[in-house]
């Protein structure tokens, strides 16, 4: 039985594509998009969750202050006043990446597309020849996890990780390092 598969046209873009199959990345919220401090605050006090953010920044001010500024736009708060706001609103704007879960970095996978090490390069995952197979248990994730938690786990960044840290964990380094050179991969775990 066939496991979750990320396709991409290279193997960190596989890689992520299965990643998001499975967990939810760090994402910012479609409704907050406001920019100016006052639609900021607006938003922020509509909901419990926006007074618990402001209260969170140690934005303490008066229910009368609060009344002031959100009557007038055109108000004139304090520099600092503006940044706890936004800092506020971004604490809520921002959904954290799901940490990744032990069945992806215990995982089995099978990596189809071109692999090369030193002058070998192999179409793997077709008819007659077996996908490149690697231990994700045996490998560090803690590079590729960071990023991940970050919001900054471009495929680059991700492909030269999992090689490093995974692949060479799991079966050394090649005849002359790894290279996924192809314009296709797929990227099943099992």
């Amino acid at each position: 039985m066939a496991g979750p598969t990320g396709h991409g046209s290279s193997l960190g873009a596989a890689l992520n594509d299965l990643l998001i199959t499975q967990v939810t990345p760090r994402h910012r919220l479609s409704t907050y998009n406001a920019r100016h401090w006052h639609a900021q605050l607006s938003q922020l006090t509509g909901t419990r969750r926006g007074h618990q953010a402001l209260a969170d920044t140690g934005l303490d001010v008066t229910a009368k202050t609060l009344v002031n500024w959100l009557s007038d736009p055109e108000y004139n708060i304090r520099r600092g006043y503006r940044d706890l706001i936004h800092t506020a609103y971004e604490n809520i704007a921002i959904v954290p990446a799901d940490p990744i879960p032990d069945r992806i970095k215990n995982g089995q996978y099978e990596i189809s597309g071109y692999v090369t090490t030193g002058n070998d390069r192999r179409q793997r995952g077709k008819p007659g020849a077996a996908p490149l197979r690697i231990d994700g248990m045996r490998g560090d994730w803690s590079r590729n996890e960071s990023l991940w938690l970050a919001g900054e786990l471009t495929d680059d960044a991700f492909e030269d990780h999992f090689i490093d840290d995974v692949i060479v964990a799991d079966i050394g380094e090649g005849t002359d390092g790894w290279e996924f050179d192809g314009s296709s991969y797929s990227v099943e775990l099992r």
